[in-house]
């Protein structure tokens, strides 16, 4: 936590900017994104659907049309949108349509919620360059940024507060190796 708190700490741009992600269960992007230098709140939430202030039941449902997403808010001069997008397409797998794993349904659709014109253009950008490296192609939706819901308290910091349990030890655990592994340089030690 030292360390946390002397890099968020190292001169932090007068602005910070949001980013909003959906790449399954937003537990696993949630614990990837709390770790990543230059992020400095993660929030897990629904957007995207037709229901007001919807809860965890009904977005399971699948009839709100809300997929599970993140809220960010990062540091641009500690790591831009680019490099949170090459994370995003690292620990998710964008080419299948409404699924992650186990998970199904439009809950857990691949999803870019860009906030304004640049981060739209850079969202293209990287869904084009992440093109080439996948063998099937890509289903990321690229969608403006609609209201966002806070989830319950409960969903806020899961992984951290539940490592040991079983949906945290074999999907959650293995993205965030993963993201240790692919992206040494931008974990917070």
């Amino acid at each position: 936590m030292k360390n946390q708190q002397m890099i968020q700490n190292k001169e932090p741009s007068k602005s910070l900017e949001t980013a909003t992600l959906g790449g399954g269960c937003f537990w696993c992007l949630e614990a990837v994104y709390q770790q990543i230098r230059g992020v400095l709140a993660v929030e897990s939430g629904y957007a995207g659907g037709s229901v007001l202030q919807p809860t965890y039941e009904q977005v399971c449902s699948g009839t709100t049309g809300h997929a599970e997403v993140v809220r960010l808010s990062f540091d641009p001069a500690l790591i831009s949108y680019r490099e949170l997008l090459e994370i995003f397409f690292t620990i998710h797998d964008p080419t299948t349509l409404n699924r992650q794993g186990n998970d199904v349904g439009t809950q857990y659709r691949s999803v870019i919620y860009f906030h304004d014109e640049t981060q739209r253009q850079m969202a293209q950008q990287v869904i084009a360059a992440m093109a080439a490296v996948w063998d099937a192609p890509l289903v990321t939706e690229l969608s403006p940024v609609p209201v966002f819901y806070r989830a319950e308290a409960y969903h806020q910091n899961y992984y951290r507060q539940h490592p040991q349990q079983g949906y945290c030890t074999f999907v959650v655990a293995p993205k965030v190796a993963k993201a240790r592994q692919v992206f040494a340089n931008k974990m917070i030690s």
